[in-house]
């Protein structure tokens, strides 16, 4: 949920699909600036959520006719406290605000895949709401969805 005065102003997003960055309808990139980078982007039933190397781009499409989109921005630079809980088949991304609001993210119907691409790109946040640089090879990851689940032997 996202909350601004302490009220919803979003429903919950339960990102269920990873989607092919090519594939981002073009009202969407019209909200990615030249020189940022795409890392990952999730569709819901009817709604998308963009991470880029800056910000989080939230789409809400408000009636199930989608005759109303509510578009949100949050820098990484407004996000005070991240953290993330991982469930068997979902994960939760916690954000909390500069100004004190939450922010929760859903995702659902989570693989393993889908956990390490997670795993990446909440350490890659993280990196960046510390004021460090996250790894070229985690962004490199993120951008050419070079991830693969390897079970460790012991």
């Amino acid at each position: 949920m996202f909350y601004v005065k302490y009220k919803e102003i979003t429903k919950k997003f339960n990102f269920s699909n990873v989607i092919n960055k090519s594939e981002l309808p073009g009202y969407i990139r019209h909200y990615v600036l030249d020189d940022e980078k795409i890392l990952v982007a999730y569709k819901t039933s009817r709604d998308h959520g963009v991470f880029t190397d800056n910000k989080i781009i939230l789409f809400d499409s408000v009636s199930k006719f989608k005759i109303k989109k509510q578009m949100y921005t949050i820098p990484y630079k407004s996000i005070s406290t991240i953290s993330i809980i991982f469930e068997k088949s979902s994960a939760l991304l916690n954000l909390l605000l500069d100004c004190g609001y939450p922010i929760k993210l859903k995702f659902i119907n989570v693989a393993p895949d889908d956990k390490v691409r997670l795993r990446i790109l909440y350490t890659c946040i993280n990196r960046i709401i510390s004021n460090q640089e996250p790894t070229k090879q985690d962004i490199k990851k993120l951008i050419n969805d070079d991830i693969h689940f390897k079970l460790e032997e012991n």
